[in-house]
């Protein structure tokens, strides 16, 4: 409380949910995406070779040239309304390709190199510098009448560009490229808000509540003389992007620092006129460094940051109230053109304390990089163990980290959720801990939408970082923020430990195994209908029929069943039309394959390729689950009923050990340090299973367990209609399953020696973690 008069705008959500004023950007800046995507598809058509290299360079430089021009006539940088509509308008259409290749021509020139004689109407027109109108000898097509008409029209007369967002231009750059290139190359467009959630922790939040103390100064010499020295903090700090795309995160952070900048000129002039005719302005694009690999969406965010140091100038204008000289350029944003995970970052920028570095790299999984992508990996990561399983991403936080050696810098990545789960946690983040890393602070899995338009969803974290720890760590889930102590790689906020993958379990408890594989191409699988006749058909064969379980029918309900052809003669199958058919299908098949593997179980097209089925009764368990769940619903079967092998399956477990999985603590542990398909709990045998530490519960603890656990049972029974996912949807769980959970929570965390009634989930993983620890230490 002794700090909300400086800490208010902390609060300022409760009464602004949305930002108006960012709508308004996001809803213009999209409609100006779609006009470029109007504009760029209308000239593709023009080209002669529209799929080549060279024509998709030159029309991308194009359309931001044309961008360009439309701002610039809107914002009044040409120094008249509607100049570059009134040029276009005053040649016939087949003229106006000639017209652009002179005005190009001429916005790279200055005013002293230029032909005395040229036209008055293009004389008009300012030097702008800054290389965007360098001639690259880019190709022009043919401009037709209704190319013409799009660009005054609806492009000129029908939109003001001044109100759109340099930020979400990004999305421009989105909205002119292949969609499949779009995701092989793992690009996706950040929201303002999501910009916020990495730059505001790293160091906006901090900026801010320095210039509120400065505020809170009540005598104005030395106020303004802490002022001036922080615009001069403010000018002197450095930004890096090394995937920046077209420029979204350095963007908004120059937007931010210039909207504080403005706010210290306004109290230094106290809104009087600025009668010094130094820059009042301190705050420059030149502070700010990208690498990008597409040439195009360099020249975006270039583009991109002139915009909105366009747009920052007229606001101090407003307030110093004097005209200031925005062409031509002078200042200009390094963009550097390449490979970032093949390049020397300090060849780029020197690292130094005053280095922010931020954003959002390409992450496109381990199983889905190509083969150029493997190789940065190799160059990055070098002779790491499970390399391949890591997400390309990681590449990006090892660079990171060799750059920051030795100083004070701070980093915050967007990042694929999957880095912080299963053994990518393991993988990526001992040898950066071992490195001295900490994390200082990180949002926890939240679903990501872009603002293009074809929305990308992806599960993601934001994890901030350095060499040096923060005394005070933030961990971000969902609305809330929580100051910790620490935060571990699971992040969790817990010391770090690394749950490695090992081949038998921690604790002497019944073994997980996968369910058995078919790689029949469906020739074992019978649908109700098809079991049915062919019982009628040979009723010799219905023994060896049985209910087969994958993970969606335990789930979701339904039936199927499968030839389980274990211990059967080869006289039955020769004599048995039925069987013969599908067992010379799964043969077929099999020798089709590809894999030498498969071709090789042709030898026994009677039987699944890997068996495992238990002869004993078995727990089942879904590889997959929901993360919706706050249980992985698990099922104990017998032994007649076939697990596939999209199940795990735990043969000799009876009740104590169902009662022990399926509760909170298991869950809980399971939560931390499992893997994830999307945002579903992908489980596993080596890393959550194998390393679960198991109580040691008094015959009597496991007596009650065990009654727990049928109470479990007993619940589901009542409501034989409904399928496990329904009965454990959150919405509507029924009460008597619920209140059987609860029950077995209370018998499993007692057995732990845990405080049921007050521990919280993470202090629950914590004693896990010592417990893991303990008996790793001894093994």
């Amino acid at each position: 409380m002794a700090d909300l008069p400086k800490e208010y705008y902390r609060l300022s959500f409760i009464a602004a949910p949305e930002n108006a004023h960012i709508k308004k950007e996001m809803e213009v800046s999209i409609q100006a995406g779609n006009l470029v995507g109007k504009m760029y598809d209308a000239l593709r058509a023009q080209y002669i070779d529209p799929d080549s290299d060279d024509t998709m360079k030159s029309l991308n430089v194009l359309c931001v040239r044309l961008v360009f021009c439309l701002y610039a006539e809107d914002a009044g940088l040409f120094g008249g309304h509607a100049m570059f509509h009134d040029y276009l308008t005053s040649f016939r259409p087949e003229n106006v390709r000639r017209a652009l290749m002179d005005l190009f021509k001429v916005l790279d020139q200055r005013p002293e190199d230029r032909d005395p004689y040229m036209d008055d109407k293009l004389a008009a027109f300012p030097y702008v510098n800054g290389g965007l109108f360098a001639d690259e000898n880019i190709e022009i097509p043919r401009i037709t009448a209704e190319i013409v008409e799009l660009l005054v029209t609806e492009c000129s007369e029908g939109f003001d560009w001044t109100d759109i967002s340099p930020t979400i231009f990004g999305a421009i750059f989105e909205s002119t490229l292949n969609p499949e290139t779009r995701r092989s190359d793992g690009m996706h467009y950040t929201s303002i808000e999501n910009i916020h959630k990495v730059i505001d922790p790293l160091f906006l939040d901090d900026l801010q509540t320095e210039f509120q103390t400065i505020q809170d100064i009540k005598v104005k010499r030395t106020r303004n003389d802490r002022l001036r020295a922080f615009q001069q903090k403010l000018a002197s700090l450095r930004f890096l992007d090394p995937a920046c795309g077209s420029g979204n995160f350095l963007t908004e952070t120059y937007l931010s620092l210039r909207r504080i900048e403005n706010e210290v000129i306004s109290l230094l002039n106290d809104g009087s006129m600025v009668l010094d005719l130094d820059n009042p302005i301190h705050v420059s694009i030149s502070q700010f460094y990208g690498i990008e690999i597409n040439d195009f969406a360099v020249t975006v965010a270039k583009t991109a940051l002139w915009i909105a140091e366009s747009q920052m100038m007229e606001e101090t204008e407003s307030i110093v109230r004097m005209q200031l000289d925005f062409l031509p350029l002078t200042t200009n944003a390094f963009i550097h053109e390449g490979n970032a995970l093949r390049m020397d970052w300090k060849e780029i920028l020197p690292p130094s304390d005053d280095v922010k570095i931020f954003g959002n790299p390409p992450f496109v999984g381990g199983m889905m990089t190509t083969d150029a992508q493997k190789e940065d990996m190799k160059a990055v990561w070098g002779k790491v163990r499970g390399l391949g399983e890591l997400d390309y991403v990681t590449a990006w936080y090892k660079k990171t980290v060799e750059y920051m050696k030795g100083t004070a810098i701070q980093c915050a990545f967007v990042s694929t959720n999957s880095i912080t789960q299963g053994q990518q946690a393991v993988t990526a983040w001992k040898p950066l801990i071992e490195e001295g890393v900490h994390i200082n602070f990180a949002y926890r899995t939240f679903v990501w939408d872009n603002e293009a338009s074809q929305k990308a969803h992806v599960h993601c974290v934001i994890i901030g970082f350095s060499l040096q720890e923060r005394a005070v760590k933030r961990l971000y889930d969902d609305a809330q923020v929580r100051e910790v102590a620490e935060i571990n790689t699971y992040l969790m906020p817990n010391r770090n430990v690394f749950v490695e993958s090992r081949s038998t379990p921690l604790c002497d408890v019944p073994y997980l195994k996968f369910g058995s594989m078919p790689r029949d191409g469906g020739g074992f699988v019978f649908t109700p209908e098809e079991k049915k006749t062919a019982c009628q058909k040979e009723p010799a064969i219905a023994k060896w029929i049985h209910p087969y379980l994958g993970s969606r029918e335990m789930l979701n309900g339904g039936e199927r069943y499968c030839l389980w052809l274990v211990g059967a003669s080869p006289k039955l199958i020769h004599d048995s039309p039925i069987l013969r058919d599908r067992v010379l299908a799964v043969r077929d098949f099999r020798l089709k394959s590809k894999a030498a593997a498969t071709r090789k179980f042709a030898e026994t097209p009677a039987l699944f390729c890997q068996i495992a089925q238990p002869n004993t009764d078995y727990i089942a368990v879904p590889k997959v689950s929901s993360e919706k769940r706050r249980y992985i619903p698990m099922t104990i079967q017998t032994p007649d009923v076939i697990a596939s092998d999209l199940l795990f399956v735990i043969p000799d477990a009876g009740l104590y050990e169902f009662g022990i999985l399926e509760s909170n603590v298991h869950m809980a542990w399971m939560r931390t340090v499992a893997g994830r398909m999307k945002s579903d709990y992908r489980y596993s045998k080596d890393i959550v299973y194998n390393n679960f530490p198991w109580p040691a519960p008094t015959d009597a603890q496991k007596e009650i367990i065990s009654k727990t656990a049928q109470g479990i049972l007993d619940a589901r029974n009542l409501y034989p209609d409904s399928s496990l996912a329904v009965l454990y949807d959150e919405v509507t769980m029924p009460p008597e399953l619920r209140k059987a959970h609860q029950e077995n929570d209370k018998a499993v965390m007692t057995a732990y020696g845990f405080d049921w009634r007050h521990m919280a989930e993470s202090d629950c993983v914590a004693e896990l973690m010592k417990m893991y620890q303990k008996m790793t230490s001894t093994t």
